[in-house]
């Protein structure tokens, strides 16, 4: 349909997570309009990520390092893990400024209609990080889905044998919502998840 080059970039676009086909025609004209320092500019941030990003080898978190700030952090309480499932979600609980302790990244959830099992998530690494690293609490923030849950109850399965604690984030109705809008299980969340006043 275009010249080459530019349906090669429109194929590549469209490849990107949320990015549809006309997103990614939009995308190419907007880059074959722009200046080439900006173009070029784009292209070695890509170039660069791929090159100098690595896993963190602690907890598999994204760094430019053999371990990620967060694991070098000294402030930070050595002795309490929160899992999550992919690296980005770091970022999220991070902006709550509530977490004071350390990672853990799976790489996924247990799905078995996908073919992922326990073993081809992080799980033997998390349960070497308990001794080597004295850790006590193991907070579960999975997402609220039947593999998030089923990779949850995996995790506390695993890990209370050897003496942890384990918990699971709250989940229920947003700060804002309105009842009417909620469906059944997330009411049904929020009123077992209930804590006194």
């Amino acid at each position: 349909m275009y010249e080459p080059p530019v349906q090669r970039l429109v194929d590549e676009l469209a490849r990107l997570p949320g990015v549809g086909r006309k997103s990614a025609q939009r995308l190419a004209f907007h880059l074959l309009h722009v200046d080439e320092a900006d173009a070029e500019r784009l292209g070695n941030a890509i170039i660069d990520l791929r090159k100098q990003v690595r896993l963190c080898d602690r907890c598999f978190n994204i760094t430019a390092d053999i371990e990620c700030s967060i694991c070098l952090d000294l402030r930070r309480d050595p002795t309490s893990v929160c899992v999550v499932e992919r690296a980005q979600d770091i970022a999220v609980l991070e902006r709550t400024q509530e977490f004071t302790g350390r990672y853990h990244v799976l790489g996924g959830a247990i799905s078995p209609i996908a073919g992922i099992g326990p073993d081809q998530l992080r799980m033997k690494e998390l349960v070497a990080r308990i001794d080597s690293e004295s850790i006590t609490e193991v907070i579960v923030a999975t997402n609220p889905t039947v593999e998030g849950d089923t990779t949850a109850l995996y995790i506390a399965r695993l890990l209370k044998p050897l003496g942890v604690k384990v918990s699971r984030l709250a989940s229920g109705l947003p700060v804002g919502g309105d009842l009417d809008y909620a469906d059944e299980i997330t009411l049904g969340r929020a009123l077992s998840g209930r804590k006194e006043l």
